[in-house]
């Protein structure tokens, strides 16, 4: 993880952590973008926030748009019907339910429409500063087997086995680091094997054909040991994220 914390600063932050970056009802639109990115790529669930929020940044605003409207602004992220209606029945339920406010619990977010555990958990880290909750996706439930770190089938298995093998202190950070990571290197078919810093590390399960060679830029940082990790007890960006978010609060 020490590792893996200083190699993400080179890439892209994925589009939820930018919006809880960037925005100022952080909950409410770290929800709906999440909600969004499932199952669709960084760079369309990036734009398709900024058009629905430019439209409607409150639940107020966003419950007064018809499920057509919703749909057009979101338009072309994968299953954009089915996630219009959830959009514009969890603004209404926030209103009705929550005095317009994002619940701030496991439980009371899982009875909002379209949430499930991997969107409460990354609701809770990234809008409530929470560090005790692990936020597993595709990429997360991949990697961790990956590494040898769980031996599971299901994301819902993996987030259980990580509570159990994984130091507290990085619970928050795993889906960063990991959804990061997975995105650019540690990709589902043909991983970028040579160019990962925790290669050395990593025992590869499953992995049958791994893409050859290494980046030149990373074979060039390797070779002339600028490609280190980060000194332990060095906070990552995450970590920094998450404390100012706690402070602020």
């Amino acid at each position: 993880m020490t590792r893996l914390a200083r190699a993400i600063e080179q890439h892209d932050l994925p589009a939820v952590e930018k919006i809880a970056q960037s925005r100022l009802d952080k909950a409410f639109q770290v929800l709906i973008g999440t909600l969004l990115s499932a199952r669709t790529q960084d760079a369309t669930t990036d734009a398709a926030s900024a058009r629905l929020f430019a439209a409607a940044p409150t639940p107020e605003r966003m419950a007064a748009l018809g499920a057509g409207e919703i749909e057009h602004l979101i338009y072309p992220v994968s299953f954009y019907r089915n996630k219009a209606r959830h959009v514009k029945a969890t603004a209404l339920a926030i209103l009705e339910r929550f005095g317009g406010r994002v619940p701030a619990t496991m439980e009371e977010l899982l009875t909002l429409p379209g949430v499930g555990r991997k969107t409460a958990n990354l609701v809770l880290i990234l809008a409530f500063g929470s560090r005790e909750n692990i936020c597993v996706d595709t990429h997360v439930h991949r990697i961790a087997n990956r590494l040898g770190w769980v031996r599971t089938r299901t994301p819902e298995e993996t987030e259980q086995a990580l509570y159990r093998v994984a130091a507290r202190r990085w619970w928050p950070d795993i889906n960063l680091y990991l959804v990061v990571w997975g995105q650019n290197v540690c990709r589902p078919v043909r991983p970028r094997c040579a160019a990962c810093v925790v290669s050395r590390l990593c025992p590869r399960v499953g992995v049958s054909q791994p893409a050859s060679g290494a980046e030149p830029s990373v074979r060039r940082r390797e070779a002339q040991g600028t490609l280190r990790p980060a000194p332990l007890g060095t906070p990552p960006r995450s970590a920094r994220r998450a404390s100012a978010s706690t402070r602020s609060r």
